[in-house]
């Protein structure tokens, strides 16, 4: 089960946070207006249209939880907490496992285009950790959310006990980048009649699709609500230019080498993060590792959960026993 705990990050933006524990059994609670029990899964998108009741009863961490380790997974852009859902059930096992929806995402709060700088993403991590009560937290972050989270390390190093980087690059990205993501949002045909025309365009009909790629397609669908028309976006697309502006134009190897907790740099074999960038990155990192997922993209959890969770999880034993 995810049991939904609301968080107040930088200028009182209001975030929501999804605490996992055991999966949920027969019986399970029922979603509000659905009958279905809430389990946030890459299976089982859910529709945030409908907010949830804030004063239905929600279910207590499973018994035995280790409430000494935290562990925080942050979403890349256009991402939602959901995405974590099988990554988190595993460290569940063990662990304290929480994913956060991040300010324009999700079921947080969108707030205006001008809120969606750097230091308010990383202000926002900082909040939730402390009032959540997970530090020295393990941070594991994808892309933009890996961003945040290796930002966050070398400003606040109390916080933070280990970090797992997954797929994001600390070269400045430039112009031009900026200006495809622009003409590609502008490429979408929403809104999109049904949920399989989400998957269909976005696993195979997309350009940037170079062979059919179902992990993508659900990856997609989940963060689609149903709208009059049709299904569109949870997230404004122009609020995720405006964010994504505020790093492409810079390199962040100053703030990597400022991270000094354990670190782990797991790249996708077929994803953005090229290996001897990757391979810098460890080399900067003063406690740095390096792994990497064959027959994966930039989605590596997505794409291959049993090789990702195989990549990660010795790291995370070695930080949290060490």
């Amino acid at each position: 089960m995810a049991r939904r705990i609301d968080v107040t990050g930088a200028g009182g933006t209001r975030l929501v946070a999804w605490e996992f524990a055991d999966p949920p059994k027969t019986g399970a609670e029922p979603e509000p207006d659905t009958g279905r029990p809430f389990v946030p899964s890459r299976a089982e998108p859910r529709d945030p249209h409908e907010p949830r009741d804030p004063h239905e009863p929600r279910e207590p961490p499973g018994p035995g939880l280790d409430r000494s380790t935290g562990v925080l997974l942050l979403h890349g852009l256009m991402g939602r907490a959901s995405h974590w859902a099988s990554t988190a059930r595993w460290l569940s096992e063990r662990h304290r496992a929480v994913a956060l929806d991040q300010r324009g995402h999700g079921q947080s709060e969108k707030p205006p285009q001008a809120a969606h700088t750097r230091e308010a993403y990383v202000e926002d991590v900082e909040a939730a950790v402390e009032q959540l009560g997970l530090a020295p937290a393990v941070l594991i972050g994808h892309a933009m959310g890996a961003l945040t989270a290796w930002q966050l390390a070398a400003k606040r190093p109390d916080l933070v006990r280990g970090l797992v980087i997954c797929d994001m690059r600390a070269s400045a990205l430039g112009a031009n980048s900026q200006r495809e993501w622009e003409d590609w949002f502008k490429a979408w045909p929403v809104p999109f009649a049904t949920l399989a025309d989400v998957r269909k365009w976005f696993g195979e009909d997309d350009p940037w699709v170079e062979r059919p790629n179902p992990a993508r397609g659900e990856f997609y669908a989940e963060v689609m609500h149903e709208c009059s028309d049709g299904w569109r976006p949870v997230f404004e697309p122009e609020q995720m230019l405006v964010s994504r502006e505020t790093w492409v134009y810079d390199a962040h190897w100053e703030e990597l080498a400022q991270v000094r907790c354990p670190a782990l740099v797991v790249r996708g074999l077929d994803g953005e993060l090229g290996r001897a960038e990757a391979q810098e990155m460890v080399r900067v990192l003063p406690h740095g590792q390096y792994a990497e997922v064959a027959d994966a993209g930039h989605l590596v959890h997505y794409d291959q959960p049993d090789a990702w969770r195989a990549a990660v999880e010795p790291f995370l034993d070695s930080v949290l026993t060490g």
